[in-house]
Order: C-alpha cells, then sequence, then structure tokens
C-alpha cells in the first residue's frame, strides 16, 4: 500500500511517529504532502518522520500525482480531513480516508485540536518570516 497524508492529517494525530511505525508495518510508501514543503520538512523533523515522498515547489496537486505515477503498489490511500482532499484523490486517482476514519480503523489516537491550530498558526508565521527575509529585498 501506498499511504499518504496531507499535513493538517497528519497534525491531527496524537503520536505522529507512533502512527506512521505502525503504517510501515503494512505500507510500502507513508509520508505527508501539503503546499508549503517547508513546513512538511519541519513537522517530519519535529516529529522525528521519514518522508517517503519528496516535495517540490509546487501544491500537493503537483505532489500527489507525481506519488501515485512513481509507486507500484496494489493500493493507494490518500488520507486528508475535508472536500478539497477527497477532491483531490479522486482526480489523481487514490482511495481517500478521512482522517478520523482512518485514524479509528487504525487505532491511532487523535491529538487535541487546539494545539495542531497552534502548530498550523506556528507553520504560518514561519513561512511569513521565510517570505520576507528570503526575499530579494532582505537585508535593506
Amino acid at each position: 500500500m501506498t499511504l499518504v497524508f496531507t499535513l493538517s492529517a497528519a497534525r491531527s494525530l496524537a503520536d505522529p511517529a507512533a502512527a506512521f511505525a505502525d503504517a510501515r508495518r503494512w505500507s510500502a510508501h507513508v509520508g505527508i504532502v501539503a503546499n508549503d514543503a517547508g513546513a512538511v520538512e519541519a513537522f517530519c523533523e519535529r516529529h522525528d518522520l521519514e518522508n517517503d515522498y519528496a516535495l517540490r515547489d509546487w501544491d500537493k496537486w503537483g505532489t500527489l500525482a507525481d506519488v501515485r505515477e512513481a509507486t507500484d503498489t496494489p493500493r493507494h490511500v490518500f488520507v486528508g480531513t475535508g472536500p478539497e482532499d477527497r477532491r483531490l484523490a479522486d482526480t489523481v486517482g487514490l482511495e481517500f480516508r478521512s482522517v478520523d476514519e482512518a485514524a479509528g480503523k487504525a487505532g491511532w489516537p487523535l491529538g487535541d485540536p487546539d494545539s495542531s491550530a497552534r502548530e498550523a498558526d506556528a507553520g504560518l508565521v514561519a513561512r511569513l518570516r521565510r517570505t520576507v527575509t528570503d526575499g530579494p529585498w532582505w537585508p535593506f
């Protein structure tokens, strides 16, 4: 199986490292995709996760299409959080599961939604900071 999480779905897990370790027992490929590769890298580093998918400087649609094409497994599952993620899975040809459903079936506890929101906000602040400091006008 190829298992792909959105960053928001991975953030919903109480213990992402334990969930990924469990998923690796029955999945050939496990990882996270998002529109912000830097946020995914930071999340993976913070939780000591190995992401099997190479993230590029484009959106999760392009990355997920690459994952689908590059992985030769009998089943491709995309774990997301809402209707946009379901649409993406349908368009790219992956089976969609909500994080609630996937976590329930796998026995993974979900985390505190408030802490996920704080982490998402921290990611936004970091992206804005990088945009300002990495721009061509810096350090003026």
